[in-house]
């Protein structure tokens, strides 16, 4: 979020504690090795359960974890990564960024400062690059329901929240409209077979997945 943040309003700023990174499959093994020649300790454990999806990585001399999400983000919901990833970008595309924010089902504060962040300084278009492709974003709500649902949730009350942030109206005019442009998006795109048919059992099932707590 920071790396791409051009302009940093001392209202969205805020410290940032853990690493993350996201890997393909093939390149997993380099990743574990790099990781360790650079000092991180690995958790034997959960990396063995979680081997072909995640791992797990802490530097105690510094305070710092590291997780490596091998080929797809996966916590309340999957977000696929591995068509996505290019080695010429430093992070992956701002969809996803967003994504692994509005996945998540209980959004804390620092989840909603950073989604409002993304949205001040980058607008929703067709396209990655410098904008949030809400295409992307709109193809895999219409073919997941429940990524469907907590995505559009979570979005609005992330738009709840844009006048908590001292911000010039202006500023806050412009993300509510990005958010509710990417809503609109989203709500306009096809959705699939599978979609309609969970749509009909809507919140009677359980539409996400509560990612495991790790301590070391």
């Amino acid at each position: 979020m920071r790396l791409h943040a051009t302009e940093l309003p001392p209202s969205l700023d805020r410290e940032y504690k853990d690493l993350d990174f996201a890997v393909t499959k093939k390149a997993a093994g380099n990743a574990d090795k790099l990781l360790r020649e650079a000092g991180y300790e690995p958790h034997i454990t959960f990396n063995a359960m979680h081997a072909r999806e995640r791992a797990l990585f802490f530097d105690d001399a510094h305070g710092r974890q590291v997780d490596v999400f091998i080929d797809s983000f996966r916590m309340c919901h999957q977000i696929p990564l591995a068509d996505r990833l290019n080695g010429g970008d430093r992070t992956v595309p701002l969809a996803e960024l967003l994504l692994t924010k509005l996945q998540i089902i209980e959004l804390n504060e620092k989840d909603v400062r950073d989604t409002v962040l993304l949205l001040y300084g980058h607008p929703v278009e067709e396209r990655d690059g410098d904008a949030v492709n809400g295409a992307r974003i709109a193809e895999l709500c219409a073919g997941d329901w429940g990524l469907w649902r907590t995505i559009t949730a979570n979005l609005e009350r992330c738009r709840t929240h844009v006048g908590d942030y001292e911000l010039e109206q202006s500023d806050r005019d412009r993300i509510s409209r990005r958010f509710d442009e990417l809503l609109g998006r989203i709500e306009d795109e096809p959705k699939s077979r599978g979609w309609k048919l969970r749509a009909k059992v809507g919140e009677r099932k359980r539409w996400y997945e509560l990612p495991e707590e790790v301590s070391q």
